[in-house]
Parts: C-alpha cells; structure tokens; sequence
C-alpha cells in the first residue's frame, strides 16, 4: 500500500513581511486577519482545500513565483478580474480564452485566477 496520499497539504509562498502580506491575502479572499503568525515568519490563510502558507523565512529574489504554481477558483472570470481591477491589484494579463488571467501579489509572485 502507498503510504502517499493523492492530496496537496500546504502551498507555500514566500512573502518579504508576513504580517503585510497575512493583510493582503486575507482581503484578497475576504477572511479576518486574526490568525497568529507563527515563530515570527509564518501565516496560515485558511481555505477549502489546500491552505496557503505565508513565508517570510523563505523570501528572497530568487524565490518569488514567476510563474503560477496553482491557481485560485472563480465561477465569473470577468467579474473576478473588474473586483481584482477595483481593488488595484497588480493584473499581469488579460482574461485569456475568456477562462482565466494572472496577477500578482505584494512581493510580485505571479498567481492564477481560473473560471471552474
């Protein structure tokens, strides 16, 4: 039997100043920012599935997404990208193939948004 499961735990994004960034992500999905940081460099973003692990300990240049590693659900790609234009979020594409774009965080990690 294999002991591994067929399941993403964590995805960890490296981030300059975790508190900033606990900030902006928790707005970015309308969550309270009440979590505590834990050992002064990580913050857990709770959400249904994999839960985002904000990393100060692990920033540097190098590490920032270029690319996205995953991508994050919308049921209306249009109206995810006008919320993510309101709010002056860093847009790095236009809606492609009317299903999904990529913008950016803060510390400029490249993230996907993706019409389900």
């Amino acid at each position: 039997m294999n002991p591994i499961l067929a399941e993403i735990g964590t995805v960890f994004i490296p981030v300059r100043d975790v508190a900033t960034s606990r900030d902006w992500y928790c707005q970015l999905f309308d969550l309270p920012a009440d979590g505590q940081i834990l050992f002064g460099h990580l913050y857990v973003v709770p959400l249904d599935g994999p839960n985002l692990v904000l990393d100060s300990k692990i920033f540097s240049e190098r590490n920032v997404l270029k690319t996205p590693l995953f991508h994050l659900n919308t049921t209306d790609i249009h109206q995810a990208y006008a919320h993510m234009e309101q709010r002056q979020i860093d847009i790095v594409t236009p809606i492609e193939h009317d299903h999904w774009f990529n913008f950016k965080d803060p510390d400029g990690n490249v993230l996907m948004m993706c019409q389900c």
